[in-house]
């Protein structure tokens, strides 16, 4: 029993660390020159990857950063953000403030459309995140290049909404004209630095289509929020070090997140946590597994922005069995499904959701010695249920307009208020009782399910996976999904 308890133990902290969002462990100072895999960029393609937001103030041009390089929150607090779009002021910083994301990805949401466009980006918010924690000071370097560009074809200069200040030959400040304010730029970056710096593929704001050659315009002005410990106030570049600075400290991002893997070996088992991005498609994922001498457990999670698609899923085994969990969400097309299986000495069982267009579908199987029952049912009204086994087979449903069937042993019924009547191909006469004709089936009821030994599908160490309607809904699962959750 104390095994039990213990492998349940560490079955549930693998799934809340595998599904909980990088934390500030990534902030330790990063090995001194090139860290990334690969080829480093090279500055001219790093200056084409600053222009969007090289002229932005220093303080969002810091928590740009840091956010870029945590990706798949960056999606989960844009989506987040549209769903509570009628939030405001200190009310936002509060809800924001317990959402499970980095300080630099809570400090952006103040910013909706500076997030909205990182999230848009993706591709684009990757490779940055990737370049600030594997080249930082060529990152920094490459920003200071561009506003010296900017200010030298006169298109970069103090007005009532920045402050432009020549810090030193090679480091220009920009910093709101209003502490108390803070306004987004918007510019071409084609035309603003006097020569073309484009980053490919990238989707720029409407607006900075309407931007005449060699001006900077500027949206509404956001108010800075001083009731978190994330905001606005609390971030800086420092260009002489080439840092971001978070509360006087030097925030260098999250190293790990553009393809790692992290192992653990011990006495005891071991332990994996891997990140990876794909920059054809732009999805991101990441996952963790853990095993010993009691059993093993996984989790994952990835998005797909060329399809909208978010997923995730979990297995733990041991030695009483095996339990699965998975869900999927598409908001593009509204379509979600969630699964959970379970196996074990005893026999199988499952339940599984299916949800679009406003219909919803659930059904349940189980399989033992005795034979195998199942059930379905759906919201517009649809419901049935069967089993098969040694002696008898035979199953009851219901249509959306209310009619009856039935089969048993390989006879078939239909009851449209009136009694049950028999096909005319039955070889037994039709059955005129009052009831449908019993099934050996173990199943209770639409959508009952047979509780086989061991453990539960339903009560396994992946909390949180729902597999009931309002899961498939889209609905957040409780396990702490991060990123990956949706209201």
């Amino acid at each position: 029993m104390i095994r039990k308890q213990l492998l349940s133990l560490t079955l549930c902290l693998l799934l809340l660390i595998a599904t909980t969002p990088f934390k500030g462990g990534a902030q330790e100072a990063p090995p001194s020159g090139y860290s990334g895999q690969g080829v480093p960029l090279s500055a001219e393609d790093l200056r084409q990857l600053v222009a969007p937001i090289a002229l932005y103030p220093d303080a969002l041009v810091a928590q740009i950063f840091g956010a870029a390089s945590y990706p798949d929150q960056v999606t989960a607090a844009a989506a987040w953000l549209q769903q509570n779009s009628n939030l405001t002021g200190k009310t936002l910083t509060d809800v924001v403030n317990i959402q499970p994301w980095e300080p630099s990805v809570k400090a952006i949401t103040q910013f909706p459309s500076v997030l909205n466009d990182m999230a848009k980006n993706l591709a684009w918010t990757s490779a940055l995140g990737e370049a600030y924690t594997t080249q930082t000071a060529d990152v920094m370097a490459a920003v200071q290049f561009l506003r010296a560009k900017a200010q030298a074809a006169g298109n970069l200069k103090t007005s009532s909404q920045i402050t432009v200040v020549q810090q030193s030959p090679q480091v220009i400040v920009i910093q709101p004209t209003n502490p108390q304010v803070v306004y987004v730029p918007v510019y071409s970056p084609a035309v603003v630095y006097g020569t073309p710096y484009v980053y490919p593929a990238y989707v720029y704001p409407s607006t900075a289509a309407v931007v005449t050659a060699a001006a900077i315009g500027f949206g509404i002005g956001v108010a800075i929020a001083s009731s978190n410990s994330w905001g606005y106030s609390y971030w800086n570049c420092n260009w002489h070090s080439s840092t971001v600075v978070y509360h006087s400290t030097a925030y260098y991002g999250n190293s790990a997140w553009h393809g790692t893997t992290t192992s653990a070996y011990g006495a005891y088992g071991s332990a994996h946590y891997s990140t990876g991005y794909n920059s054809a498609t732009g999805t991101v994922a990441r996952g963790g597994t853990v095993s010993n001498g009691y059993g093993s457990a996984s989790a994952g999670q990835a998005y797909n922005p060329s399809t909208g698609t978010y997923a995730r899923g979990a297995t733990t085994s041991n030695a009483y069995g095996t339990t699965s969990a998975a869900q999927a969400y598409n908001p593009r097309t509204g379509a979600s499904a969630s699964t959970v299986q379970n196996s074990n000495a005893y026999g199988s069982s499952g339940s599984s959701t299916v949800s679009k267009n406003g219909t919803t579908v659930n059904s349940q199987h189980t399989t033992n010695s005795q034979g195998t029952t199942g059930s379905i049912s759906g919201s517009n009204g649809g419901k049935a249920v069967g089993g098969s086994g040694q002696y008898n087979n035979a199953a009851v449903g219901e249509t959306a307009n209310g009619n009856k069937y039935a089969t048993a042993n390989g006879n078939t019924y239909k009851n449209t208020g009136s009694g049950w009547q028999g096909n005319s191909n039955n070889t037994p006469k039709p059955y005129s009782g009052s009831s449908a004709p019993k099934t050996t089936s173990s199943a209770s009821g639409w959508g009952g399910q047979e509780k086989s030994g061991g453990s539960s599908a339903f009560s396994s160490g992946g909390g949180g996976w729902q597999s009931r309607a309002s899961s498939a809904r889209g609905s957040a699962s409780t396990g702490g999904g991060g990123g990956w959750s949706r209201r």
